[in-house]
């Protein structure tokens, strides 16, 4: 996997290129092209150092990174390096300005892959200093993934394990937790903070290969201990007090939970999209039976299982297990996109009543 870092990217695009492109890509033309004309141009602004201000000046290139219409903007200026990408024969990620390049491919053939990897870089670099992006190759991040025996130890820096990313996990919730009980910081203070670290350090367990879920037992322990100090930290609670309480106030999900709820809303995003293509044809829906549930929707199980305890833990496995006990309301076929993502609105919550009142899913 190859991460690449632009250099200060919404700020570098051409608004002339931008509006050639909105027009013969997306098929944008009359009044609608001249109100992004209009947004685009004659955009002011001027510098703040504590209370003095510099003049303004006015933007000839860039789009704002903060506003509703910045990402789209950049996100349609740099569509065709999707179609660049492609026929270079490498998968990837456009996420804003975040582009992600994979690709897999046998140890015996890692010189050639990397060699069609660094020709691709070059091509790609081409494209965006002539669509005046700058490809930063100092913070451009490169990760080798693959399995001991493959014998990739002298390409590889330590190895990483879904223990490891839980070890990395378990540290940045406890600083937080050292910082809160420190300052003595008030309750509305802490319930921002966790909104704005803990909540998002929580919600980076990556649901696309599942490593959490089905961890042994001590180790999904360990973070959910953390998580009960950092409530009771914000609420002033004692350690005496029970935690369902503390955690159903504050809206927060437990680990397990947690790892569930991405996984199935990921399941559902997969099924309602079919995207993202590597992901969708990993699960299909189970044929219809002349059975009383056979109008809800019901994905088909892996039909063997696999050696390699990881495996259990991937997407493919895990998506249908949790998917399957959903209650039949969420698995209705006749329900709308809107009604589904309501009910999917209301899952955390259901996750959580189902723990202490499991005769009502």
């Amino acid at each position: 996997m190859c991460l690449l870092d632009l250099s200060t990217a919404f700020d570098t695009i051409d608004h002339s290129t931008l509006l050639t492109r909105l027009s013969s890509w997306f098929g944008i033309h009359g009044s609608v092209l001249n109100w992004f004309k209009s947004y685009l141009s004659s955009r002011s602004s001027r510098v703040r150092c504590n209370n003095t201000f510099s003049s303004f000046y006015t933007s000839s290139c860039g789009v704002p990174q903060d506003s509703v219409l910045g990402p789209l903007l950049f996100i349609m200026y740099t569509n065709p390096l999707s179609t660049l990408i492609s026929l270079l024969s490498l998968n990837h990620h456009l996420y804003a300005d975040d582009t992600q390049l994979f690709f897999s491919f046998y140890p015996t053939n890692f010189d050639s892959s990397i060699t069609h990897l660094q020709n691709a870089l070059q091509q790609i670099s081409s494209w965006m200093t002539a669509n005046l992006l700058t490809l930063n190759s100092s913070k451009t991040e490169f990760l080798l993934i693959g399995f001991k025996k493959n014998n990739l130890t002298r390409y590889t820096t330590p190895h990483l394990t879904p223990l490891t990313l839980l070890a990395t996990l378990a540290s940045s919730l406890t600083n937080i937790l050292l910082f809160l009980t420190k300052f003595q910081t008030s309750p509305k203070l802490a319930i921002t903070i966790l909104d704005s670290s803990v909540v998002s350090v929580l919600t980076l367990i990556p649901p696309q290969h599942a490593p959490y879920y089905n961890l042994p037992k001590s180790q999904i322990t360990r973070l959910q201990l953390i998580q009960n100090s950092l409530a009771r930290a914000v609420v002033k609670a004692p350690k005496s007090c029970h935690i369902t309480p503390v955690l159903r106030s504050l809206h927060w999900l437990k680990i397990t939970e947690c790892i569930e709820y991405k996984l199935l809303s990921l399941t559902y995003k997969v099924l309602t999209t079919t995207q993202p293509p590597y992901l969708h044809h990993l699960i299909s829906v189970q044929p219809p039976r002349s059975t009383h549930s056979s109008s809800l929707v019901t994905l088909a199980r892996p039909p063997t299982s696999s050696s390699l305890r990881i495996t259990d833990r991937s997407f493919h496995y895990a998506s249908p297990c949790l998917w399957n006990q959903l209650p039949s309301s969420l698995r209705q076929p006749h329900l709308s996109p809107l009604s589904l993502s309501c009910l999917f609105m209301l899952l955390p919550h259901l996750l959580t009543l189902s723990t202490h009142h499991s005769h009502h899913p």
